[in-house]
């Protein structure tokens, strides 16, 4: 059935504009009071969100004239004094193994199937920000929520339904920087996680703290923050909708993703900002990898090896992960792991079986070191995750009060920065232009989650390989390897796209490179890599590509 309906416009509060396609069932999702709603959510808190993004531009600044970021001497006090968030709702207690992906329709019921504890629907780096995505997205959730999703799966002529026991569901919004820019307030692009959170908890949050949240929630994760003061914004933007709801102060919670490096700095300070909200923080190791890139991109003395050797064994990486579960318990609040983006090899048992090892291998760590759980891509990986947590673990639904790693309370700035090692190799830059390129080609053509190589790649790992590569060709450095001494030259990047792009064409067919978007992706790739200045992130360049030529994105645009 065609639900577009030509000619027809949303009926809007005074002051917003929507430049996205009607849809009858986006219409549903972008009522008058719901937009009233995302609009006094812009309104009272954009200045808060300018000021706080041009202090991001102050800090950038600062490193790239040489500082370093370190912890705060301003709020010590924080660190030092003793006090704890609110306590965890039950329905948020058990949080084992946690599956993560974009807000399409089949994808959120397998999720809430696969015997996960919690599904973490993303409208963030696992979505292209297309407007189907985004509408389409919220009106998958809310039917989650009432319990009435399905999907017919015409190739496989397959109905998809919710199980009797599903996963608790948690939302990613949009990061701070992200705007909407199909919904214009008072003339400017909407802010992008206000638009998802303000629909997805004005339509959800009742139905939501029946059914799923034991009178709590409804829950999050926020992404991409750097400071404290930008959770200081989120638990304003918290208690507001709180208050226009009719709801107990402190019932929506968050998981803060401390996925960037100026943020390990900050755990004390965004859990205090958060006291009320907080369900505790996340290991976001791709997204940190990048952000340590991005956050010393003036600095050749800390080049990274190639991405694949920077694991959570590097002693940078293990000192973030330890601070991070001393820094949540002792506040008695969630400490998750990382992501495992393995994906099930069905047509080779013998490596499907490493990959599984490695998976428990990296599982095992994580739960030894006190982490209360963790994350997967795929439901084929649940089974093996929540074998290892719950062997360690038994009956506990968490390690809040076992394991306060009181040994961490001696990690330094040193721990967190220590450059790490490894070699740089020829293969490395392969594996990230051939990486990058179809990760960009596919979040063109509106799929921001894809498998490549036996591995799920999202934003975070598309922009490892962007800023790697930038930074290799901005210092030139010299490859290790059978390619010793090499230096990375745009001619040699030149070479390396060409025989990238070929090898591609051979791997996805030539039919396929021409019905898709390689080509332009190759360029807006290309172009970040050898751009003199880094760009903040690669998803600001590829979404204005995404509004200015998505098919049937909108009319009046």
């Amino acid at each position: 059935m065609d639900l577009v309906t030509y000619g027809s416009y949303y009926d809007v509060p005074e002051g917003v504009d929507i430049r996205g396609r009607y849809d009858a069932e986006f219409a549903k999702i972008l009522t008058k009071d719901a937009l009233k709603f995302v609009t006094d959510l812009h309104r009272e808190f954009r200045n808060h969100i300018k000021y706080a993004l041009e202090r991001r531009r102050e800090a950038k600044r600062r490193y790239n004239e040489g500082a370093l970021p370190g912890f705060d001497p301003a709020t010590r006090y924080i660190r030092e004094q003793e006090w704890v968030c609110a306590p965890v709702p039950p329905a948020a207690a058990d949080r084992k193994v946690e599956i993560t992906g974009p807000v399409e329709r089949k994808m959120i019921i397998n999720a809430l199937n696969s015997g996960a504890k919690v599904f973490m629907a993303d409208f963030e780096d696992a979505l292209s920000p297309s407007w189907e995505n985004l509408m389409r997205g919220q009106v998958n959730l809310k039917d989650a929520v009432d319990g009435t999703i399905s999907f017919h799966d015409k190739v496989r002529n397959r109905v998809y339904k919710l199980n009797d026991q599903t996963a608790k569901l948690f939302v990613r919004p949009r990061g701070w920087h992200l705007p909407e820019a199909h919904i214009l307030i008072d003339g400017e692009p909407a802010t992008g996680c206000l638009v998802d959170f303000g629909l997805f908890f004005y339509h959800n949050h009742s139905e939501f703290r029946r059914t799923q949240g034991a009178g709590f929630g409804p829950f999050f994760y926020l992404p991409k923050m750097e400071h404290s003061r930008e959770a200081k914004i989120w638990n304003n933007v918290f208690e507001k909708a709180e208050k226009v709801a009719g709801i107990e102060r402190g019932s929506i919670r968050a998981t803060v993703l401390i996925e960037t490096l100026p943020a390990v700095f900050q755990m004390n300070e965004i859990l205090y900002e958060l006291k009320e909200h907080s369900v505790g923080l996340n290991c976001g190791r791709w997204d940190y990898i990048f952000s340590y890139v991005k956050t010393f991109q003036a600095h050749p003395d800390r080049l990274l090896p190639d991405r694949v050797q920077v694991g959570m064994t590097q002693h940078f990486m293990k000192s973030y992960s330890d601070l991070l579960i001393r820094t949540c318990h002792r506040r008695g609040v969630h400490a998750m792991g990382g992501m495992s983006a393995q994906i099930p090899i069905k047509e080779d048992p013998v490596a499907n079986e490493l990959a599984l090892e490695l998976v428990r291998k990296d599982k095992l760590r994580e739960v030894k070191a006190g982490h209360d759980g963790t994350w997967a891509a795929h439901p084929g990986l649940i089974p093996a995750c929540m074998e290892v947590f719950n062997n360690n673990m038994g009956n506990a639904p968490n390690q809040i009060e076992t394991s306060k790693r009181e040994d961490a309370a001696n990690i330094t700035e040193q721990d967190l920065l220590q450059i790490p090692r490894g070699v740089r190799t020829m293969e490395g830059l392969r594996l990230n232009t051939r990486v990058g390129i179809q990760y960009v080609a596919a979040w063109l053509t509106g799929i921001g989650s894809v498998p490549l190589y036996n591995l799920m790649e999202d934003a975070a790992t598309a922009e490892i390989s962007r800023v790697q590569n930038w930074q290799w060709l901005r210092y030139g450095v010299e490859l290790n390897g059978d390619e010793l001494g090499v230096k990375v030259s745009r001619e040699l990047f030149g070479r390396v796209v060409e025989e990238e792009m070929a090898r591609i064409e051979k791997e996805v067919g030539t039919e396929k490179l021409k019905r898709g978007m390689y080509r332009e992706a190759c360029k807006i790739f290309t172009s970040q890599c050898t751009s003199p200045a880094l760009d903040d992130f690669l998803t600001l360049d590829a979404y204005n590509y995404i509004v200015l030529h998505h098919p049937k994105e909108s009319s009046k645009l």
